[in-house]
């Protein structure tokens, strides 16, 4: 019988989530939330390497959205094994365990997107904005020495 309850528990918490995430996906294919610039749907596809790096840039802002939420869905979650299971101390355990390595993961994929933007600004010596504006200032820099 508890076997049962629990299959039903995890089937409502797959089915909640798959629609949840169904719109976002949905949105990204109607090009709501592009992931490929305009100038790569043309004849021809991306034209430049900076059309890469905007894929890139705009693959990266999904990744963090999308960890941003889940973490955010884990901490609920942690949160509510934490006060259902209050009277277990192995419940209140493993509800701990999962607000650590939730916030764990989040502080190494915000702390792996800091290095790389870091990283990317040293390489190409920009002072400003994020490093997927590198070609804006490259682009610039080839019009003033043509100039």
């Amino acid at each position: 019988m508890f076997l049962y309850v629990r299959q039903a528990r995890t089937l409502v918490a797959l089915f909640t989530l798959v629609m949840v995430c169904a719109p976002t996906v949905a949105f990204g294919a109607l090009g709501l939330v592009p992931i490929v610039p305009e100038s790569c749907n043309g004849v021809g596809g991306c034209q430049s390497v900076c059309d890469i790096a905007q894929v890139a840039q705009n693959l990266l802002n999904d990744g963090i959205y999308i960890a941003v939420f889940l973490s955010a869905m884990l901490f609920a979650w942690a949160g509510w094994k934490y006060l259902t299971n209050v009277a277990s101390s192995e419940g209140v355990t493993k509800a701990k365990e999962i607000f650590i390595n939730v916030a764990v993961g989040l502080v190494i994929i915000l702390a792996g997107w800091i290095v790389v933007d870091t990283l990317m600004k040293t390489l190409t010596g920009a002072s400003f904005g994020p490093w997927n504006k590198i070609c804006e200032l490259l682009l610039s820099e080839a019009i003033s020495a043509f100039a």
